[in-house]
């Protein structure tokens, strides 16, 4: 194989590479949003447990059901997180499998193509649970709105 033609080769793997590592750069972002979502939910949480421990009268269930709800709301983001992370794991096997190829002139076509479905489809579930915590948190506030002024 003459050097130009190899050199080709290497070069246009590595623009193939390319791609997914914008993905991974997304995939990141994201994660670190989800993760500091779950810290605030822990910390709101904690708190919440607090008050717990010295209530016991009328505002007691109260305080309860927002813990569920907050309960609730961490378990998405822990869906959101571990679907997100998945597809992380996914491009990462992908790019090295992009790579493989390459250096063991193998068609691993296929393969990138299932492993990119896969990665989309997780990133794809990842923002669902993510979706469907931010709708969570957004009608659970309330704004310190005095009842009769809320449009609950």
């Amino acid at each position: 194989m003459p050097a130009e033609t190899h050199l080709q080769d290497i070069t246009h793997t590595i623009q193939l590479a390319v791609a997914p590592v914008f993905l991974l750069t997304a995939l990141g972002t994201t994660l670190g949003v989800l993760t500091t979502r779950l810290g605030r939910v822990v910390d709101r949480a904690r708190r919440i447990e607090g008050r717990l421990e010295t209530e016991s009268g009328a505002r007691r269930p109260a305080l309860v059901e927002e813990l569920r709800r907050l309960a609730y709301r961490a378990r998405l983001i822990h869906w959101a997180l571990t679907a997100g992370t998945s597809a992380a794991l996914l491009v990462c096997l992908l790019i090295a499998g992009a790579f493989l190829g390459y250096l063991f002139d193998a068609n691993f076509g296929a393969a990138v193509a299932i492993l990119f479905v896969l990665a989309m489809a997780c990133f794809v579930m990842a923002l669902l649970f993510f979706l469907r915590e931010v709708f969570l948190a957004v009608r659970t506030l309330r704004f310190g709105l005095p009842p009769e002024v809320r449009d609950d």
